[in-house]
Order: structure tokens, then sequence, then C-alpha cells
């Protein structure tokens, strides 16, 4: 898959005067979750979290395998109590992605992922309860080489931290999160990812672009927590976490959405795609349509776009209205169709192919595309 090289913050301790600055995400230190690397350049790898309870495997594992089939990376489930373990540990042993353990309050509940077969941990140590338990929890994480996320959330700040009335909620984020980065690392744990996540994506930008600035080296999970159901969590998320990643800052993400977990894959996809970083599906070019246009452009798109979900290749497909907004305008495209009066120009590149009756433009433009890419249909 493509990667796109972001220009960031110049890397001031290696390079030669002239060189082009790295991103932010070059910079970072490299942790493997599982086969998946995060961080040190590496592509930005696309999460999600499960909504089936992890106490029954057999649905977990089902939504794992819908989830991977989408493109998702990395997924995390929930270990609310010691009763999902067994259920846990099952699920590590059959899953295509590698697991996270995801652990709340109970610092004995990440110290037996571990041994379930956690590919990482996420905990949060402003609930776990002290730096003891915390302790405990990485001397076994160290033990057995998995890396740990520090989620710090608005929710659950350093207690410390939290009571400071002089400090912005940014700032609380960055102040929580840097001190346990910095305990971790006193203790020798350097397979850290770090996460300081808001609804707010003001906020989101503010805490994310200090945490670049002030722990360069650590690699960011970044996301807008909370942030609603599918349209408003996606405008949110994709305003904030776009913005990030537009500035090379961010290793791996999860758009969380109120939705199917399907849905949070599908939009980090679109997200990477649309910023000509990752893509993994085709993407669909077309105009808005206007009093110019003679054809029913809306049904046609929404047809074409169905039509796309059964076929794997990451092209660029144009359905455009006129010949205003036809080849001239999407002549990046792969393939597409420019329509007029009763009749559609097929193009490739920008380049005509051939003209088609209204009628037949859609299996025509599909005949082109399964003749040069095939399809899973």
């Amino acid at each position: 898959m493509e990667e796109r090289v972001t220009e960031g913050p110049a890397d001031t301790t290696e390079g030669r005067a002239g060189a082009k600055p790295r991103a932010a995400r070059e910079l970072t230190r490299r942790v493997m979750v599982g086969g998946v690397p995060v961080g040190g350049g590496a592509s930005v790898s696309v999460q999600s979290m499960c909504t089936t309870k992890t106490s029954d495997p057999a649905a977990t594992l089902s939504q794992i395998r819908g989830l991977a089939a989408e493109g998702c990376e990395i997924i995390r489930v929930a270990i609310p109590n010691a009763g999902a373990l067994d259920g846990f540990g099952e699920v590590c042993a059959m899953s295509p992605l590698p697991v996270v353990a995801d652990i709340h309050f109970d610092h004995r509940l990440a110290i037996e992922a571990c041994r379930r077969g956690a590919a990482a941990l996420r905990i949060n140590p402003g609930n776990i309860g002290s730096f003891e338990r915390v302790d405990a929890v990485i001397e076994e994480a160290g033990s057995a080489s998995i890396p740990i996320r520090i989620g710090v959330n608005a929710g659950s700040l350093d207690r410390e931290v939290d009571q400071r009335r002089d400090l912005s909620l940014p700032q609380k984020l960055v102040a929580s999160a840097e001190a346990f980065v910095r305990h971790f690392e006193e203790r020798g744990f350097r397979d850290v990812v770090l996460s300081a996540k808001a609804h707010s994506v003001p906020t989101t930008l503010a805490t994310y672009r200090e945490l670049s600035r002030r722990l360069p080296h650590v690699p960011l999970h970044v996301g807008v927590t909370e942030a609603g159901t599918l349209r408003q969590g996606t405008v949110k998320n994709c305003a904030g976490v776009g913005i990030l990643l537009e500035q090379g800052i961010g290793d791996t993400l999860r758009l969380s959405l109120t939705a199917d977990p399907v849905e949070e894959v599908r939009v980090a996809w679109d997200l990477l795609s649309a910023l000509g970083m990752r893509r993994l599906h085709p993407e669909l070019v077309s105009c808005p349509t206007c009093g110019r246009c003679q054809v029913d452009l809306i049904g046609m798109a929404e047809r074409v776009s169905e039509r796309l979900q059964g076929v794997e290749a990451p092209i660029s497909v144009a359905v455009m209205g006129c010949v205003v907004n036809g080849p001239g305008e999407a002549r990046d495209a792969d393939l597409g169709v420019a329509c007029g009066r009763g009749q559609g120009l097929l193009f490739q590149n920008g380049e005509p192919i051939r003209k088609v009756p209204e009628g037949q433009i859609v299996d025509e433009l599909f005949r082109e595309i399964e003749e040069r890419y095939g399809s899973k249909a």
C-alpha cells in the first residue's frame, strides 16, 4: 500500500543541510503489536474494538473476522472481570488479528491477560489504583515482551494533575500522559504507545500536537473519543484525526463511533485514502450535480458505489454529470464516465474509450473495471 510522505518537524539530530524535514511519525520508536509495526515511520495502522462480550469467544471471533475482512489490523477487546479471561484466551489463540486487552481498575486482569496471549495491553494508570500495581503490570508485560498502550482521558487523569486549576484540559492531559510515560521509562519499559483522548476536536488537536513535541519518540494512538453516532462521529474524527495525520502526527488510529465497528474501519480507510496516505478500497469521484446534468447522476453514483464494494483493487472511479466536469477534472481517475443527453463517454485517465447509451452506462463501466482489475462479486 502506498504511504504518503508528509512534511513535519525537522529532525535536528540527524540529517544534512538541505534534506527534507521528516514527519513526526518517522521519529517515533517502533513498537510491534503482534506482527503489526506501530511507529518508526510504519504505515498508520487501523484499529477497532469489539462490541461483543469477550466471555463469548464465538461471537467475538466472528466479529473480529468481519472487521479483518474490512481492513482492520489491530483489534481491542474488553476484559471487565475475571469471568472474561477464559474467552479472552480462546480469542487470542484463534484471532486473525493481534488482540489488545483493554483493562480498567484491576491490575490483576492485565497481568493475567499477558499470560493468556495478549498481543498488547491498554491500561490507564490513572485508574489502576497505585503505582505499585502499575509496576506489577509493567514487570509482567516486560517479561513477556508485550507492549502497553497508556490510554489517558479526561475522566481518569493523574490525581495531582487533575486537581490543578491553573491548567487547561489539554495541559492536564499532556502533563498526566508525560508523567506516566516517564514512569514507565524509568522502570526500563520502552514498548509504549500513548493516547490522550477527548471528545472535543480542539482539545484533541492541542493535546496531540503538544505530546508530539514533548515526547517525539513515543508512538501516538490518535482518535476523538465519544465522538457520537455515525454522521457526527465521522465528521469529528475526520476533522481532528485528519488534521493531525496531515501534519505527520499519529502512528495508529481508532475512529470511535457509536455504530457497528465495521463503520469505524470503513471510515478510517476512507480518511487515509482521502489524505493520500493509504488506500485499500476503490475511491468514487463524483460531481455534486447541477442544472446542466441530463441524467439521474445521484442514482447512478449510488449504484456505482454499491457495486464498487465488490472490487478489491484500490482504484479511482469517476462518475461525472456533464462534459464540464468530465474527463478534464477527473483525468486522474483510473476509469470513469462523463454523462450527456442519453449517453455517457467512458474514459481512462482522461482519455476517451467509447460512448455508450445511458441505460448501459453502469454495466459498461463495470465491464471495463472487471476486465482490468477483476471483481470479488
